[in-house]
């Protein structure tokens, strides 16, 4: 049995990993087991939970052309799943219509997992489901790793803040997209300096992202970002596996991420005030749904 603590960073944790002897999924559910007061069975029914909000946010966006009250989300991953072209292949199709699925059963006021905000919640789900999917990795595997995608946001967390509003979409997808690098990475490995790395490219590459939502909905451009997010993750991933490690430590990027977010104008920070919001065909769409 692992001690109760409260890690403060990355690399914190993976010290206590390793003095354990435990994998990171191990350490992380006896960890939530025991910071909970329940047992690792019932932390593991909690994580099925989530997972299968997950899988019904994909199958609601999917099933029609959802469109929300503010007509600014109209049925994209629908559309995109009945295209019938694939710029790459069937996979790279289905990551991005399951993002997109979850986002915008979001903006339809549908339930999801806000992993880690509602504003990135395709993220993880359009990815890793997607990926457990196409590489037949077992369930509890994914389980594991949904684990460790929880880890990782309480690291950032913990370092930083997960809030569009405190550091901009930097902290949002930006860490959404962490958290879905490190998760996928530990279905296919149990080394955490590869799941450290992994996390580490996904935020490094999202770094300075600002929050600029349309009329201050999470639609534009939110959802879309959700898919790059997506993808971001799955290459930070494979280039992790691949045995690259990442130079800068994750703890580090996180901190940068930090002073970045504190350095924008607050007009950049979920107030919908600058960046695309402060356009004007932005603030007619706004002003039009204002009239309806």
């Amino acid at each position: 049995m692992i001690k109760k603590i409260k890690f403060k960073n990355f690399a914190m944790l993976k010290s206590e990993v390793r003095k354990s002897g435990k994998t990171l999924p191990e350490f992380l559910k006896e960890y939530e087991a025991l910071n909970q007061g329940i047992s690792i069975n019932e932390t593991v029914e909690r994580m099925e939970k989530i997972l299968n909000v997950m899988n019904e946010s994909i199958k609601r966006g999917l099933e029609k052309t959802n469109k929300s009250r503010t007509g600014m989300t109209n049925g994209g991953a629908y559309k995109v799943r009945n295209l019938g072209i694939h710029l790459i292949n069937k996979d790279f199709t289905e990551v991005i219509y399951n993002t997109l699925a979850v986002a915008e059963t979001n903006a339809c006021m549908g339930r999801i997992v806000a992993a880690p905000t509602a504003g990135a919640c395709g993220v993880l789900p359009g990815a890793l489901i997607s990926i457990a999917k196409f590489n037949n990795v077992p369930h509890n595997k994914v389980i594991d790793a949904l684990f460790v995608s929880g880890g990782i946001g309480e690291v950032i967390a913990n370092i930083a803040s997960l809030s569009g509003a405190r550091h901009g979409c930097q902290a949002e997808i930006g860490s959404a997209s962490s958290m879905t690098a490190g998760a996928i990475t530990s279905m296919f490995t149990d080394d955490i300096d590869a799941i450290e790395s992994a996390a580490a490219f996904a935020m490094k590459n999202l770094l300075g992202l600002v929050c600029d939502p349309v009329g201050g909905f999470v639609e534009i451009p939110c959802i879309k970002r959700n898919v790059n997010g997506a993808f971001n993750a799955i290459s930070s991933a494979e280039m992790a596996l691949s045995g690259i490690r990442t130079v800068i430590p994750f703890d580090e990027v996180i901190l940068a991420m930090k002073r970045i977010g504190e350095k924008m104008s607050p007009t950049l920070k979920e107030t919908a005030e600058g960046g695309l919001a402060a356009t004007p065909t932005a603030k007619e769409l706004v002003r039009k749904f204002k009239e309806r």
